[in-house]
């Protein structure tokens, strides 16, 4: 009797457990996760995506610079969270002459001075890497992308 009993236990707990699995694979498939962005993987993706005409101007630590202050652009923006909301308040778009001419005058604040160019660069390299893990949507019509 007491062997019957344990598999009686043993067979219900499986099905609880199945009965979660199969409710959060549900849930996980109708709103999946909202994707995870790593500074270091970003950058390192960037540095190595970055067209060669920008790549052979730039060391790595300017990269990792402009990187930075496209970060802190985005946090004046508000499209970073620190996880309380997944979704900003309306469209956010980000990209083009405002972010640019906000790095290079960050940039020339701290003693560094980088061409436009170079800068729309890495950030069109930094939001291709955001769209492959699905951080921002496609491009907007004027070329900036929502985030």
């Amino acid at each position: 009797m007491g062997l019957v009993t344990a598999l009686l236990v043993i067979g219900i707990a499986c099905a609880i457990a199945a009965w979660f699995v199969v409710r959060e694979a549900g849930r996980m498939a109708a709103e999946p996760p909202p994707p995870v962005f790593d500074p270091e993987e970003a950058y390192e993706w960037v540095v190595e995506h970055l067209p060669d005409v920008a790549a052979a101007t730039l060391t790595p630590d300017d990269v990792r610079r402009i990187l930075e202050f496209q970060l802190e652009y985005f946090q004046r923006k508000g499209v970073t969270g620190n996880g309380s909301s997944s979704h900003p308040p309306g469209d956010v778009v980000v990209g083009g002459a405002e972010t640019v001419e906000y790095i290079l005058e960050r940039a020339l604040a701290t003693g560094e001075e980088y061409l436009p160019e170079q800068v729309h660069a890495v950030i069109e390299t930094q939001l291709a890497y955001l769209r492959a893990i699905g951080a921002i949507g496609p491009p907007a019509g004027g070329g900036a992308a929502p985030a």
